[in-house]
């Protein structure tokens, strides 16, 4: 009996060689096919080269101008912009800096007068030319006057020191009389005299009250001499 042997046929060692060769094949074809967007598209879109001049053709080139040209008008706008915010807070600062500097001028000046007017001298009391106390009693008068050339001004003041008197300031001399002023139980008096005429100008004080009276009489001005007439 003869058997007949059939050989089984082997693996496909064929088949599974190819498949990694397909799938780089596939992968060549996909990079390349990205390859040519880029240069074909994109960089024409949006970078406005288009060395295939197919983003010519397609209007593509075009809006990678427009792009291009807006890209750089927005950086320029924010350049100016920084600038200009630059230059305003600069402007601020100088015209704060010139204020504090201002017033710091301002105290130290008043600083400085402050300290001159503490280190100025006291103006002193009036110095008067000549000065005269007489104690009244009771019912007595006295008359002193200035010697005095037509318009002299003599300043005065008289004091009752605590008391009151009677007064009457006139002038004679040159044939004229004149009478200035007249006053009852006055403590006192501080005025300027100007004579009306060449003459003796003054007055006559007498003491009311019923106790003594010391009279101070204080002169100063132009006139040539202080006299005692009654």
């Amino acid at each position: 009996m003869t058997t007949n042997t059939h050989s089984q046929p082997g693996p496909n060692h064929t088949g599974l060689q190819g498949e990694p060769a397909g799938l780089l094949r596939s992968t060549l074809l996909s990079l390349g096919a990205a390859i040519l967007i880029l240069i074909a598209v994109v960089l024409p879109a949006e970078y406005n080269i288009d060395p295939l001049k197919i983003g010519g053709l397609l209007g593509l080139t075009e809006m990678g101008g427009i792009k291009q040209q807006l890209s750089v008008e927005a950086a320029a706008d924010g350049a100016a912009q920084t600038d200009e915010t630059t230059g305003d807070i600069i402007m601020r600062l100088d015209a704060i800096q010139a204020q504090l500097q201002d017033l710091s001028s301002a105290l130290n000046t008043n600083a400085a007068d402050a300290g001159d007017a503490a280190k100025a001298p006291t103006p002193a009391e009036p110095v008067w030319r000549d000065e005269v106390s007489f104690v009244l009693k009771p019912g007595e008068g006295i008359e002193l006057k200035l010697i005095m050339d037509k318009g002299a001004v003599a300043e005065f003041e008289w004091t009752a020191n605590g008391g009151a008197l009677n007064y009457d300031t006139h002038g004679d001399g040159s044939g004229q009389n004149i009478s200035y002023e007249r006053g009852r139980g006055s403590p006192g008096q501080k005025d300027t005299l100007t004579a009306a005429f060449t003459g003796k100008h003054g007055w006559f004080f007498r003491n009311r009250m019923d106790e003594n009276v010391t009279l101070t009489l204080r002169v100063r001005g132009a006139y040539v001499e202080l006299i005692r007439t009654a």
